[in-house]
């Protein structure tokens, strides 16, 4: 395992980094050892942001916390990739994709979890507005996002909440 630390206005000590090196060698046991991590702290006024994203045979594990302490922060990011990883391998178990098998190395204690099932579909013809209308249509139907015909470019969009209460818009060319 090899941790790649990078911070920007925050000084990491070797505390931290004995921290962040002792509980991330729990996550060996899902990996051959050639993995890369890279840690990224930042501050912004009071609050500290970890992001912990994990390399490892072609696959990517992400976790972005903030919290008013680093050290918390850890405890927060490291569970989060745990389920990324644990879900991959749920998956992987009742499909037989052979290189993700072969890249990971399976516990057999590790728990089955149920692979995310498509319950639902619905159809719907799109119909040319501007984002100001699907920004109402947004919030009209309560919903975290809304798929729409940019009556501007012609193209389809989605607009979306994010986590921070602003909207997001997501542009498809095809």
């Amino acid at each position: 395992m090899k941790i790649n630390y990078v911070s920007k206005n925050y000084k990491i000590s070797n505390r931290f980094k004995e921290i962040i090196e002792k509980k991330l060698s729990k996550l060996e046991k899902y990996f051959n050892k050639n993995f890369d991590v890279k840690v990224n702290c930042i501050e912004q006024k009071d609050i500290n942001k970890l992001e912990v994203s994990i390399n490892a045979d072609g696959m990517f594990f992400r976790s972005e916390v903030s919290s008013d302490n680093m050290f918390n922060n850890i405890d927060l990011a490291l569970p989060k990739i745990e389920r990324q990883i644990v879900k991959i391998c749920a998956k992987s178990k009742t499909r037989t994709n052979k290189e993700l098998t072969e890249s990971l190395e399976f516990i057999e204690e590790l728990p089955l979890m149920e692979v995310d099932k498509v319950v639902k579909t619905k159809r719907f013809e799109l119909e040319p507005m501007t984002v100001d209308d699907a920004k109402f249509n947004l919030d009209m139907l309560g919903h975290s996002f809304y798929v729409f015909l940019n009556a501007k470019t012609g193209e389809v969009n989605i607009i979306y909440k994010r986590t921070d209460g602003n909207l997001g818009l997501i542009e498809i060319e095809y």
